[in-house]
């Protein structure tokens, strides 16, 4: 069974869409970050996973997501909650790690409609992308909040950020522990309607999560 880290912050619309859908021999744990719109009694209903985070933050909830994954299996997969991605999917990201060609699969979007991924937080990514090619030499071009590695990978990496420059440090640790890191395509579609997003939903967003990912730079 491979589990699925779901962060979650007010997303019960989304699950209760995006929890049917999980393929077979994929388990959901929803990693909820404090949410008041009932999140969590939504995930418990479809046979969700559980972890309630006191502390905020995206690299928070990720985190305590992959310390709950059942270390039997290893993989573990890490896919945002808000319905933008199809999670019939998955084993695109987690077949390279399963079958030893990658230690780290990410999704590598393609927006299905023009509103999908708004300009602001595609061009955001394009320059974070493009940093992380020049400074790191994997081959990447998007962030990644679609991805797939092994779990004691994963904690071995001793990941500090607990906000938006998770997925940031997540790369640059991969790239210096020698990491063989693939992309795949993968459909990235509009958020299932009432939810929207902690970063690209607004431009104020995409802001505070340049800003977390900026400090992980600097250090």
């Amino acid at each position: 069974m491979t589990d699925v880290v779901l962060p979650c912050l007010d997303e019960a619309s989304a699950l209760e869409w995006l929890l049917p859908r999980l393929p077979a021999g994929y388990r959901a744990i929803v990693a909820d970050n404090g949410s008041t719109d009932g999140s969590p009694d939504v995930a418990r209903s479809l046979g969700a996973q559980v972890v309630d985070v006191s502390q905020r933050g995206y690299g928070a909830a990720v985190h305590a997501g992959i310390l709950a994954a059942d270390p039997a299996d290893g993989v573990v997969c890490v896919m945002d909650a808000d319905g933008s991605f199809d999670p019939a999917q998955l084993p695109l990201v987690a077949d390279p790690v399963r079958h030893g060609t990658a230690r780290l699969a990410l999704g590598r979007r393609r927006p299905t409609t023009r509103g999908a991924w708004p300009p602001h937080a595609r061009l955001a990514n394009a320059v974070l992308a493009r940093r992380i090619r020049r400074t790191t030499g994997l081959v990447v071009h998007d962030i990644g909040p679609m991805r797939a590695a092994r779990r004691d990978d994963l904690l071995a990496l001793e990941l500090l950020d607990r906000r938006f420059g998770y997925p940031l440090e997540l790369l640059i640790a991969a790239a210096r522990a020698g990491w063989t890191v693939t992309e795949v395509d993968v459909s990235y579609a509009p958020r299932t309607a009432g939810t929207k997003s902690k970063v690209t939903g607004t431009v104020r967003g995409t802001a505070r999560a340049i800003r977390d990912m900026r400090a992980v730079l600097a250090r």
